[in-house]
């Protein structure tokens, strides 16, 4: 008689700040997987241009702000090409952008899974998070192209772009994860995102550089983990000294975000059912 099989699970509802059980997201792979996938696809059904739109979007951008920032403005864009300097800044930054409001959606979207079956429900916003990898990894096209126009060779900083990429990930994991948990509260949290996103993109270095900001306040505004990020970018593909008096600070808040977003998911998670 084989006794697991009629072994009953018990879920109990948890009640304050819980750690986060890997192992049983990792049992949950599969499901990951499947709805990471159906992200993507989701994504671009029905669309007549497909994937090209993760390359359309930013690059036309690029293209407004290339006129009106590095055109009319006249912004300094350190000595490059401005569309080369805006479209390394954008290319990371809409995928941070894509990801609070796709992770932040998430658990709403999905109120009928949680009310009906029980799943880690991190695997949520883990999937919406994963599945803009793609449009992320198909934009470097474009980043290959203007490096090829402008016959600009990147530097050794190449090396360091995983570790880039994993504070970039870490920043929007943690965000992410904070507001899929207050959106599920406070339904107004989505409407609000736009509008925040908006604002933030020109609190981070996308349409200018770093530099132009003084001196007295660059150490509270290198806190931002995206100025960090973007121009370690810069600097990676420019064939540029990385900037590591802009990255680490911010490196040091992205881990901070990513660990209070994680554990503020797993204290809010006993309530998703309820309000979904």
């Amino acid at each position: 008689m084989n006794t697991e099989a009629n072994k009953t699970k018990i879920i109990l509802a948890t009640s304050g700040w819980q750690l986060i059980d890997f192992k049983e997201l990792w049992r949950y792979k599969d499901l990951l997987y499947f709805l990471t996938l159906r992200g993507i696809k989701a994504r671009y059904a029905q669309s007549i241009l497909g994937v090209s739109w993760a390359i359309i979007q930013p690059l036309f951008t690029t293209l407004v702000f290339t006129v009106v920032f590095g055109g009319l403005a006249k912004v300094d864009s350190d000595g490059m090409p401005y569309i080369l300097f805006s479209y390394l800044a954008l290319w990371p930054w809409n995928y941070f952008s894509g990801t609070l409001t796709e992770s932040a959606n998430s658990l709403i979207q999905n109120a009928n899974m949680i009310t009906k079956v029980y799943f880690p429900r991190m695997v949520l916003p883990l999937s919406s998070i994963l599945s803009k990898l793609l449009d992320f990894v198909i934009a470097f096209v474009v980043v290959i192209g203007l490096l090829i126009y402008f016959k600009v060779s990147p530097g050794w900083g190449l090396l360091f772009l995983p570790v880039l990429i994993i504070q970039l990930l870490m920043t929007s994991l943690g965000i992410g994860m904070f507001l899929s948990a207050m959106a599920v509260k406070y339904r107004d949290v989505k409407h609000a995102l736009t509008f925040v996103i908006q604002l933030l993109l020109y609190a981070a270095p996308v349409v200018y550089s770093t530099n132009a900001v003084p001196e007295q306040y660059q150490k509270f505004y290198i806190l931002n983990p995206m100025v960090g990020v973007i121009e370690g970018f810069r600097a990676a593909f420019l064939n540029r000294p990385m900037p590591w008096e802009w990255i680490w600070p911010g490196s040091i808040v992205a881990v901070v975000f990513f660990v209070f977003g994680m554990f503020y998911f797993r204290r809010m998670e006993r309530i998703f059912a309820d309000v979904a």
